[in-house]
């Protein structure tokens, strides 16, 4: 059973979102601040995290960047910013999906069913290993080495370097890129970087 940690300080959300996962077969936890859920994800490490971005106490983002320094657990980031900056500022510190407030409970549970079961997949494939001059890039165990040197990165910036060491030598704009890795993040693997020109 894949175990998601719900972090929100209300707790009528809480409740709806622990809801609708369990009806999909997930075990559910609860946090309501950004240092009780650092807590938990050191402790208890689940498989994802449904991180809010308003919070008491740390923030979502600075919680966030905290679980970076020990943990590469999955984190869908929701957030009632839709601002693109913050976006960015949440992919900046190892995001990989957000949803913005209000979002229907139902689509939360089918991006994050959406996110491991993309996990799952590249894990059983077991695609061939990269090399590139003393880089390796493996996307089964989605570890990287530069000169044998393990190389943290979270899990955007691995699929944005899968992405681009699977092409070598060809160029692609900032847009081509965060479109393929957002698909990524949706659970579409295989879809490749749109083939047209850079804009």
């Amino acid at each position: 059973m894949r175990r998601v940690l719900v972090v929100d300080d209300e707790p009528h959300i809480r409740a709806v979102l622990r809801g609708y996962l369990e009806a999909d077969g997930f075990a559910v936890s609860e946090a309501a601040d950004g240092e009780e859920a650092v807590r938990q994800i050191r402790q208890d490490a689940p498989d994802l995290v449904l991180l809010d971005v308003m919070l008491p106490g740390i923030d979502g983002i600075e919680a966030l960047r905290q679980v970076r320094t020990f943990s590469d657990v999955y984190v869908i980031v929701v957030t009632a910013r839709t601002e693109e900056v913050d976006k960015l500022v949440g992919l900046g510190v190892g995001a990989d999906d957000y949803v913005t407030k209000p979002f229907s409970p139902r689509e939360v549970a089918a991006r994050v069913k959406a996110v491991l079961r993309r996990d799952r997949a590249v894990r059983q494939a077991g695609p061939a290993v990269l090399r590139f001059d003393g880089l390796t890039v493996d996307p089964g165990t989605r570890e990287v080495h530069a000169g044998g040197t393990p190389v943290g990165l979270s899990a955007l910036e691995f699929d944005l370097l899968a992405a681009l060491a699977e092409a070598p030598g060809r160029v692609y704009s900032r847009r081509q890129l965060l479109e393929w890795a957002w698909a990524a993040r949706a659970g579409r693997p295989g879809r490749c970087i749109p083939r047209s020109s850079p804009r």
